[in-house]
């Protein structure tokens, strides 16, 4: 078996133009695949940004909410009917909003606004610059530093800007875990302030924050919200149910679906193409090692070694194209998306499996019906 797979390997290296024309096939499939799959998981992974962010264990919202960009506020009382209940550790209201605040310049920008509890600001960011109890200052916001940071004219400690005829002052920079989707920056400020200056609903309560006496409290935690009239979702659960409204309910998760099927169906037909075309070529030499012995299974088990080796030699340089380039874009281009995870690469390996025994297929057809006399008449 070493010796036929040997010589499977030297003639399929042998012909450098054949076999390297081949691995650009699978290469580019594999890296339009990684590239396409990692740009939409870097698209979910900002989509849940603010949940991300802010940490919160367990998340209480209307059940008709799919994102943190479009929360339904509710009333007051909730806040004080989920601190009643056994298992909860401690309950504190977020205000998350948009916002327009009108520069130095004049330039309006569009902002998101998230109000931190009063008294514990919980969820509150890492700041680099700057301490957090100035964020109790008169007209104080916090400002994450992160792809969006210079839409605001690059701001400083000091700062100041307007928003809603409120005058606003930055007294600190912050970092983040996740930057957010939409291109838009993120201020950081009270709850009451947050509601105070920006003009909203009767009710005000975007969401409640819940920190449970321990896991095992969080099923019961679920079904008193429940009786309430609301949801309370895990910090997976809810960055589950984000994504699930981005692939199913928005056009982002089928077109990007769509240009991965593209890529896969091109990359297997040039080297199902390709290697089909290698095997006439070499029709001769699986005949004469036909004729010297060779049995119809130990040449499928060169045929299936040659698409195998092909296969993932170019799911290899297909990946670490892909990841170079995105690792040099996103040190260009702090606003770029894409992601690669673990998920994206096992994708891209079942195709390139999938273009290998296609490939295979093809050349075991081909090669299981030659007759030694046709070579040596030919």
């Amino acid at each position: 078996m070493k010796g036929i797979l040997k010589i499977a390997y030297k003639l399929l290296v042998n012909d450098k133009g054949k076999f390297a024309a081949l691995l650009v096939g699978i290469t580019f499939a594999v890296f339009l695949m990684v590239m396409m799959t990692s740009m939409f998981a870097g698209i979910l992974h900002r989509s849940s940004s603010t949940v991300i962010n802010i940490g919160a264990k367990v998340w209480v919202m209307d059940s008709a909410v799919n994102t943190t960009a479009n929360n339904i506020p509710m009333p007051d009382y909730i806040l004080d009917a989920i601190r009643s209940i056994d298992g909860v550790k401690y309950a504190m209201p977020l205000y998350s909003g948009a916002a327009l605040v009108k520069l130095r310049n004049g330039v309006y920008q569009s902002v998101t606004v998230v109000g931190l509890d009063d008294t514990s600001l919980y969820g509150r960011p890492e700041l680099i610059e700057g301490t957090i109890d100035d964020i109790y200052a008169e007209n104080a916001f916090v400002v994450v530093k992160d792809a969006e940071f210079e839409k605001l004219g690059n701001p400083t400690r000091g700062t100041e800007f307007e928003i809603n005829d409120h005058r606003g002052v930055i007294v600190g920079i912050a970092r983040v875990t996740s930057s957010g989707l939409f291109g838009v920056p993120t201020l950081y400020t009270t709850y009451k302030r947050a509601i105070q200056y920006i003009p909203s609903m009767r009710y005000t309560v975007s969401f409640i924050m819940i920190e449970p006496k321990s896991s095992d409290a969080v099923p019961y935690i679920k079904k008193q919200v429940a009786l309430l009239g609301y949801e309370a979702l895990t910090k997976d659960e809810f960055t589950q149910k984000i994504s699930r409204f981005y692939k199913y309910q928005t056009g982002l998760g089928i077109n990007l679906l769509l240009m991965t099927v593209i890529s896969f169906v091109l990359g297997l037909s040039i080297s199902g193409q390709t290697f089909y075309t290698f095997i006439l070529e070499n029709l001769d030499k699986f005949g004469a090692l036909k004729a010297i012995g060779a049995k119809g299974k130990e040449l499928v088990y060169v045929i299936l070694f040659q698409a195998t080796f092909a296969a993932l030699t170019g799911y290899g340089l297909g990946v670490g194209v892909a990841s170079f380039l995105i690792a040099m874009a996103k040190l260009r281009l702090p606003s770029y998306a894409a992601r690669i995870t673990y998920a994206n690469l096992g994708y891209a390996f079942i195709m390139v499996l999938i273009i290998a025994g296609f490939s295979g297929y093809i050349g075991i057809r081909k090669v299981l019906r030659i007759e030694p006399f046709d070579i040596f008449r030919g």
